[in-house]
């Protein structure tokens, strides 16, 4: 809950793209775009490796949903998984991805803040460091820094608690006086081929991957928020809190969704899909 602490707060005024046509205080007034990706260390090009050619149709669709995201608002809000249960303060603001095959290092903090934690403390988890390499990606199309205040959730947690954080969130968002971006950090099930790392190819992991690209592609809240713990911890679903977190942050908010890339290149569910406020949508603003 600390983490999302000043975000209401931040000084320097009112940002110029607020949308000052929506209800005052509500969360589309300052929800500006949503982008929801994988969390795939393969994202990173110097960590691909051979592999960097199929990984070219998912990398570039996460980099232009960061693009997009960077152009509607300067000001993140990143909502990703933990590390097993590390609490969330204890991790530090730089970290690199050493463990995955490459020294290059990220920093998720900005000259107008986002810490995650101060000190020493454990590394980041992998859904901030693909948030922070996106960020860097990024930068080029804001009009000032991105700044990016991590939301970090157990892997574990339950729907309701999920859903809890994400309503926490919405209330945050609303009393901010600035445009807000959403990324969300998260993996689908790692069944979906026959050489998935997941143990080859179960129908059962295809049909649940399929639901959840649906619903991410389509802004489907209740179909998120519908998932359970035990049907995605069976196939390997790992981005199942973050997603219903965000299903909680935007339960009472229209939003369309649209898709810009859904496969399983190396038998993992990879979904890019970007959300907007559905007023925007349809004034013929987007972001």
């Amino acid at each position: 809950q600390h983490l999302l602490d000043g975000l209401a707060r931040r000084p320097g005024g009112r940002d110029p793209r607020r949308r000052r046509r929506d209800r005052p205080g509500s969360v589309e007034s300052v929800l500006s775009l949503v982008a929801i990706i994988p969390s795939a260390p393969l994202l990173v090009p110097e960590l691909a490796g051979p592999a960097a050619a199929d990984t070219e149709p998912v990398r570039t669709a996460v980099r232009d949903a960061g693009a997009r995201l960077a152009t509607a608002a300067s000001r993140w809000i990143v909502v990703g998984a933990t590390d097993g249960s590390v609490p969330a303060a204890r991790y530090r603001s730089t970290g690199g991805f050493g463990a995955y095959g490459v020294p290059l290092e990220v920093d998720l903090r900005s000259d107008l803040g986002g810490d995650v934690g101060a000190g020493p403390g454990e590394p980041l988890p992998l859904s901030m460091l693909v948030a922070a390499w996106l960020r860097e990606q990024s930068q080029s199309r804001a009009a000032s820094t991105v700044s990016v205040t991590p939301v970090l959730i157990d892997p574990s947690a339950s729907p309701e608690e999920c859903a809890a954080t994400g309503r926490e969130l919405a209330t945050t968002i609303a009393a901010a006086g600035e445009s807000i971006g959403v990324l969300v950090v998260a993996d689908g099930a790692t069944a979906l081929t026959p050489g998935a790392p997941g143990g080859g190819e179960r129908p059962s992991a295809v049909a649940l991957q399929g639901r959840i690209d649906a619903a991410l592609c389509a802004a489907d809240v209740t179909a998120l928020g519908g998932l359970t713990e035990s049907e995605c911890a069976a196939e390997g679903a790992a981005g199942r809190a973050a997603w219903q977190v965000l299903a909680g942050l935007c339960a009472a908010t229209d939003m369309v969704g649209e898709s810009l890339y859904a496969d399983a290149p190396f038998g993992v569910g990879y979904t890019v899909a970007v959300w907007t406020p559905a007023r925007q949508h349809l004034a013929g603003d987007p972001a």
